[in-house]
């Protein structure tokens, strides 16, 4: 099953929205990327990243409401190795699965179960019961068999359940697969929740449905542009003023990513206690050299100002704390440009003179 997991890596993307995160999988052959609906629900484009390659932008190119499920395209210029292959078989009860994907920001993870029931319906629609561990971040990631075929996309758990996840049959993808390909291949479109037929805007007819007549939600196709307000939007123009690319670092709302040369920054706003972290973790303690490493953070710590170094377990990270009252675009700018900077230059010294292990920012 190893072989079978690594045959993924290049597959599975983890895709961020101002409203969270989500999993997703390349479809080389149809150049899109199958992911949930309510993963990029209200986005015209995401943030996707894998484990080869960086973030980057993917545009929503498809909507289906009644499955959950949703399409971005490819990037152009995206080049990857991996191959996936969608079963077109139904699975059998006790039947063991893996559930891949990106749970709660965790970075490529997969968990293994079997089959509870091959089909149980919710809405009209059937999914794969399955005992494997699907949690949020999950969702969008491919179940897949013991062979490495795809045969569901994992959507929905009961939180009050044990063990009780959800997926979208392969069966039911390959045909929503066929029938996008057949007719709005790279055209921006959405299925009818009423009569299931898709449509694009252009073919609504006054608002609705030109096969049944149903009011269509234009949401599907007109999504809001996110706007930041209060911190979150102090924050952003902060990072855009100091040359980051916000769109790319948001990882949620009050949360943001960035990567600076081999240091990867993360700033969360905690608005329960309202205050704002700003951490690099720069890599994990040696097993040679520790006192000298602790002389030197300390001694670095005694000449730093707004920033100082901590240890977290074996992570050795830089960062500083904010208030959020306290935050503004003068002082703010100052400090995380300062941040930025000196993680980038710390965590090569730190490895090379110390025999610090760089994070995997990867």
């Amino acid at each position: 099953m190893e072989a079978v997991i690594d045959s993924y890596k290049d597959i599975i993307v983890q895709i961020h929205t101002p409203g969270g995160s989500g999993s997703g999988f390349i479809v080389k052959d149809k150049g899109l990327i199958v992911t949930n609906r309510h993963v990029i629900a209200g986005s015209e484009e995401v943030v996707i990243r894998g484990e080869n390659f960086k973030k980057t932008l993917a545009q929503v190119i498809y909507t289906d409401p009644l499955n959950d499920i949703a399409f971005l395209r490819v990037p152009d210029g995206f080049d990857e190795s991996g191959h996936v292959t969608i079963s077109n078989e139904k699975v059998n009860a006790g039947e063991k699965i893996i559930a891949i994907g990106h749970p709660l920001g965790l970075r490529f993870t997969a968990t293994q179960g079997i089959v509870s029931k091959s089909e149980r319906k919710f809405n009209n629609v059937d999914y794969i019961q399955v005992d494997a561990a699907i949690n949020p971040g999950n969702s969008g990631g491919p179940l897949i068999n013991e062979r490495g075929e795809v045969v569901g996309v994992n959507t929905f758990i009961f939180r009050d359940g044990e063990s009780l996840g959800f997926a979208l049959p392969s069966v039911t993808l390959n045909d929503i697969l066929r029938e996008y390909d057949e007719g709005y291949q790279n055209q921006r479109a959405s299925k009818c929740s009423s009569c299931t037929n898709l449509v694009t805007k252009d073919s609504l007819q006054d608002g609705y449905c030109p096969h049944c007549g149903n009011k269509f939600d234009l949401s599907e196709f007109d999504s809001t542009p996110y706007n930041p307000e209060g911190v979150s939007k102090t924050m952003e123009s902060i990072l855009t003023s100091i040359g980051k690319d916000v769109k790319l670092s948001r990882v949620g709302k009050s949360a943001w990513d960035i990567e600076e040369g081999s240091a990867l920054i993360k700033i969360t706003h905690n608005t329960q206690n309202r205050f704002i972290y700003c951490d690099a973790v720069l890599g994990s303690l040696p097993k040679q050299n520790i006192a000298n490493l602790y002389d030197y953070m300390l001694k670095e710590n005694y000449d730093l100002e707004a920033l100082s170094f901590s240890v977290n377990q074996q992570n050795i990270v830089l960062g500083t704390i904010i208030y959020d009252a306290d935050l503004n675009e003068e002082s703010g700018k100052e400090i995380l440009a300062e941040l930025f900077q000196k993680a980038d230059d710390y965590d090569n010294y730190m490895a090379d003179t110390f025999g610090m292990e760089l994070a995997e920012n990867a």
